[in-house]
């Protein structure tokens, strides 16, 4: 029985060649494909800047660490994202706040939100969860009038569009990550993306413990192989390899986002009757059978980039059962994801519980992950959908 994963990378013969020919240069790590990939990243997510990291988590660590968060600030971010989106606020000292989420968009609540900033908060970090974008303005509107910084997680959400704004218009730094159940894979990897030069600079020195040969830093010196360290940092580079197969798969980014658009449409219309499933928010999909978008550049006004495709199970249904159940005949679906702060280690330290964030715990013990991949087959797809109208 042929088994199909809720996400998986796409490694084709041109990602294979370019890390080939890498690895025949004479640099396969702190060499020209890192600067390369940075470039094309920053080129087509419309940002000035961008660093790219070890994971994702590092680049994380990284936009905190380059705000200035310390011992006794605090955050704001979703409790429907994954550990790393507070962990790394934690790694600088910082406290974790949570927002619950809206159920109309499946991230944070934004009225919530600007009623739960505080005179300590310093960061606020949504996360556009499953690819479907944030309204960033209105955040940015909320940061600028209590001074805050805004780190937006776009781990699920390259390219995504929001009122055809890009997603590194409003926020000080923006997040991606190239996990191989992401869009694009450098196996394990990330990036910083920023408008802000004093920004950039912090993130640079960070990802290399701190050191330095720049003379604009350190000044001037007669040896060349002078360096220096200047602020505490961590070993959070990327390799060139990597980094060969970063800018081999950006290429088909575009393709890549109206495929998974492709396949959310036919999710849409094949389980819209099925009474004990709720499909996710979803913007107006009949753009991808508009020829005007063959050549997969005029994206509409809104896009969700649909890192995943989240259903909610009415709470009829026993979760547990139809989760064994599409295992069993080989859909290998997932749940995303378990409340940040109902995990041991922030009920232990912060003192959260269940019941803090009812919305958010309601969705947790609902939601199942669908395959959702760009080589996933109309085959494939009828398949998943037979299996969950067969089920009870």
């Amino acid at each position: 029985m042929k088994k199909i994963p809720y996400g998986c990378q796409n490694i084709t013969e041109d990602d294979i060649n370019a890390v080939i020919s890498t690895l025949k240069n004479p640099n396969i790590t702190q060499g020209p494909k890192i600067g390369e990939f940075e470039n094309k990243l920053a080129k087509y997510n419309g940002s000035k800047y961008a660093v790219v990291f070890s994971n994702g988590t590092a680049a994380l660590h990284a936009a905190y660490n380059a705000t200035g968060i310390t011992d006794g600030d605090e955050f704001i971010t979703t409790p429907i994202t994954f550990a790393a989106s507070a962990n790394a606020g934690l790694y600088c000292g910082a406290i974790p706040k949570f927002v619950d989420i809206d159920m109309s968009t499946y991230n944070i609540d934004i009225k919530k939100l600007e009623l739960a900033v505080s005179k300590k908060t310093k960061v606020i970090t949504p996360v556009a969860y499953f690819g479907n974008p944030v309204n960033m303005k209105k955040v940015r509107e909320i940061a600028d009038k209590n001074g805050c910084y805004v780190i937006y997680d776009c781990a699920h959400a390259i390219g995504a569009l929001y009122n055809k704004d890009k997603i590194t218009k409003y926020a000080d730094l923006t997040i991606l990550s190239f996990h191989p159940v992401k869009h694009i894979t450098t196996g394990e990897g990330g990036a910083v993306l920023t408008n802000d030069e004093n920004l950039y600079k912090k993130l640079i020195l960070f990802r290399s413990h701190g050191i330095t040969k720049d003379p604009a830093i350190i000044g001037k010196n007669k040896e060349p192989w002078v360096y220096d360290m200047v602020t505490l940092g961590y070993n959070y580079r990327i390799t060139d390899i990597q980094c060969a197969l970063g800018c081999s798969q950006l290429e088909r980014i575009d393709t890549i986002l109206y495929l998974r658009n492709k396949i959310a449409k036919k999710y849409n219309e094949m389980l819209k009757n099925i009474d004990w499933i709720t499909l996710p928010p979803s913007y107006d999909l009949n753009w991808v059978d508009d020829e005007k978008y063959n050549n997969l550049k005029n994206y509409p006004e809104f896009l969700n980039s649909y890192h995943l495709y989240p259903i909610l199970l009415d709470k009829t249904i026993d979760r547990e059962k139809f989760y064994n159940y599409m295992h069993e005949n080989g859909i290998l679906v997932q749940i995303h994801y378990k409340p940040v702060h109902t995990l041991g280690y922030y009920k232990e330290n912060f003192g959260y519980k269940k019941g803090d964030f009812p919305i958010a715990e309601d969705f947790y013990n609902r939601e199942v992950s669908l395959p959702m991949f760009p080589t996933l087959t109309d085959e494939d797809i009828k398949r998943v959908v037979d299996i969950i109208k067969n089920f009870k």
